[in-house]
């Protein structure tokens, strides 16, 4: 059987909309224009009333409604109607909507998603993170452990991930279907869970099961309304459908109050900080800007998700014996990686082997792809520690991590986080 894999992807960093050869600058000022999050008291009783009649009397345009992690709504409106809109006693506290991404290749590069070379696949392949964090040795496989994949979707009629696709999910763009149409999101899919069978990769939790959340746009963009609609259907099926974890790959500019957004107005923050109290572990990316990751979120949002930086390793196994990558010496933290005291834990996430969408393969670094290692490694800690938090897993993972200068160095002297290792779940 012939599978695709996608050729000339070894120089791009899926990750706030930056390529790792030409590093763009971060934007600081992400807004977007007219666009907000009204999120009402928690006492409002008739959600869909209350925002029906403030859509209506400040002529607004409602873009999503919420009512399981926060009770409120997203819509265009005026600056005038806004700051009178702040007034009304049923409203909390208003947020700007701000961009998110994950994707982004410069017009040069996206001929290289276009021109896939086809490869006959004649046994599986061992990704090398998959190998770094010796998860290809563990009798856990993550078994019974559902996650939601909070990104562009999955292609869901992928050979090496259809029989763990749990159901079709949502999208939260409009006119979209769950379905991949970017590439990311499957790419994160399978190194989170791709089958353990007789072709293609493997991925850290062959045996959890995947839903996708689709919440960014065929160009990996999205914004904090579309991600606050992801989160809130997550958070109302999680009983349901068992959902434990979440992976989010993505990321804007923004900083954290350390008060799930009640002091400085974040409804992003607020609303995974409810999703978190309702038992859904949260796994974020630490962005690709060699900068502080409290400058960025989620990944700045301490008391609520789990941080992640990307690690470069060449060779899947530790020790820096490795040839050297286009971003660091073999096992050493990756220089595109974001640091900080709000990271938790590293992983491999330079030239990562994962699947994509229309049934292909493709190589992708960034924190977006260190990032599901560490999902998937939840998903092992749950099937062997049931029912524990998300502060014990983030501590537990932590614990049984590789330490610096045990299998891997910092030059740069940013990263004290341990690096993933999961070989003793």
């Amino acid at each position: 059987m012939k599978y695709k894999i996608i050729a000339g992807l070894f120089t791009l960093v899926l990750f706030f909309g930056v390529s790792v050869s030409v590093f763009a600058k971060q934007v600081k000022d992400d807004r977007i224009p007219g666009q907000y999050i009204i999120v009402l008291k928690d006492n409002t009783g008739d959600v869909d009333g209350a925002i029906n009649d403030l859509v209506k009397k400040h002529h607004g345009t409602r873009l999503d409604s919420y009512h399981n992690i926060i009770k409120g709504f997203s819509a265009n409106m005026s600056t005038d109607e806004i700051e009178k809109i702040k007034k009304d006693p049923r409203v909390d506290f208003v947020s700007e909507d701000h961009v998110v991404t994950a994707l982004g290749i410069f017009e040069s590069e996206k001929q290289n998603l276009n021109s896939q070379a086809k490869l006959q696949t004649q046994s599986q392949s061992l990704p090398t993170g998959i190998s770094r964090i010796h998860s290809n040795t563990t009798v856990n496989k993550g078994a019974g452990v559902v996650v939601a994949v909070i990104d562009t979707g999955i292609y869901t009629s992928h050979p090496d991930l259809s029989t763990n696709i749990l159901n079709s999910g949502t999208s939260c763009i409009n006119r979209t279907t769950s379905n991949d149409d970017n590439g990311h999101g499957t790419h994160v899919a399978g190194t989170i869970a791709a089958l353990d069978n007789s072709f293609g990769v493997v991925g850290v939790a062959p045996k959890a099961k995947l839903i996708p959340v689709k919440v960014l746009d065929r160009n990996g963009s999205g914004t904090w309304s579309s991600v606050i609609c992801g989160i809130d259907w997550v958070t109302a099926h999680a009983t349901q459908y068992n959902i434990k974890v979440a992976n989010m790959s993505l990321g804007g500019a923004g900083t954290s109050d350390n008060n799930c957004g009640n002091t400085n107005k974040d409804a992003l923050h607020k609303a995974i900080c409810r999703s978190r109290d309702a038992g859904v572990t949260y796994v974020v990316a630490g962005g690709n800007s060699s900068a502080d990751s409290a400058s960025s979120v989620p990944s700045s949002y301490d008391d609520a998700v789990i941080t992640v930086s990307a690690l470069a390793d060449s060779n899947g196994i530790s020790g820096g014996l490795g040839v050297a990558t286009s971003y660091g010496p073999d096992d050493t933290f990756a220089t595109f990686s974001n640091f900080g005291s709000v990271v938790d834990i590293g992983a491999p996430g330079v030239n990562i082997l994962s699947t994509w969408k229309g049934g292909g393969y493709a190589i992708l670094s960034g924190t977006s792809m260190a990032t599901p290692h560490v999902t998937g490694a939840v998903a092992l800690y749950l099937d062997a520690h049931p029912g524990s938090t998300w502060t014990q897993i983030r501590d537990g993972l932590r614990a049984i991590g590789e330490n610096l200068n045990f299998g891997h160095t910092d030059p740069s002297g940013l990263h004290p986080e341990p690096v993933l290792n999961v070989a003793s779940l």
